[in-house]
C-alpha cells in the first residue's frame, strides 16, 4: 500500500529512478488508502491554476483509470488504530492522526506500507514497512 510520498513520486519533475523501477516491478500490485487519496486531491486543489495543477490532475485521473485501488478506513481499521493509539499514548508517544489511519488500513489489510517516511510509522506494532528510496 503506497503512502502519498511514494504515489506522487512519478508526477515529480525529476522522479527517483529507484521508485520508478519499483512501480514497474510491482505494476498493478499496489493500492493506496483513502486518507492518502485525500491528501493528494487536497494538495492538488490548493494549487493555483497552472500547468502543474493540470498535470497533477491528469496524473491522479490516470491512476484511477488504470485501476488504482483506494482502500477505506473502516470499522476494523478504526478498532486497530484506537488500540494502537491508546498503547502509544500510555507510552507518552503520539502520531499524526492521518498517519495512524494509514497505518491502520495497511495493518488490517495485511499489506506492506511503502513510504519514504518510515520514522512516522515505526512505533506501530505489526506493521510492515518498506522504503522504495533505499
Amino acid at each position: 500500500m503506497l503512502d502519498s510520498n511514494i504515489l506522487s513520486e512519478p508526477a515529480r519533475l525529476n522522479p527517483s529512478d529507484k521508485v520508478l523501477q519499483q512501480f514497474a516491478d510491482h505494476d498493478g500490485e499496489y493500492a493506496t488508502a483513502a486518507v492518502v487519496w485525500h491528501e493528494l486531491v487536497c494538495g492538488c486543489e490548493l494549487l493555483a491554476a497552472s500547468k502543474c495543477k493540470t498535470q497533477l490532475q491528469s496524473y491522479l485521473a490516470l491512476l484511477l483509470a488504470n485501476g488504482l485501488t483506494v482502500l477505506p478506513f473502516d470499522q476494523v481499521a478504526a478498532d486497530w488504530y484506537a488500540k494502537e493509539r491508546a498503547r502509544l499514548k500510555r507510552q507518552g508517544l503520539t502520531c499524526a492522526y492521518a498517519d495512524g489511519e494509514i497505518a491502520a488500513i495497511a495493518a488490517t489489510q495485511q499489506l506492506t506500507l511503502v513510504t519514504r517516511n518510515s520514522q512516522d510509522f515505526e512505533n506501530f506494532q505489526n506493521l510492515s514497512l518498506q522504503n522504495w528510496f533505499d
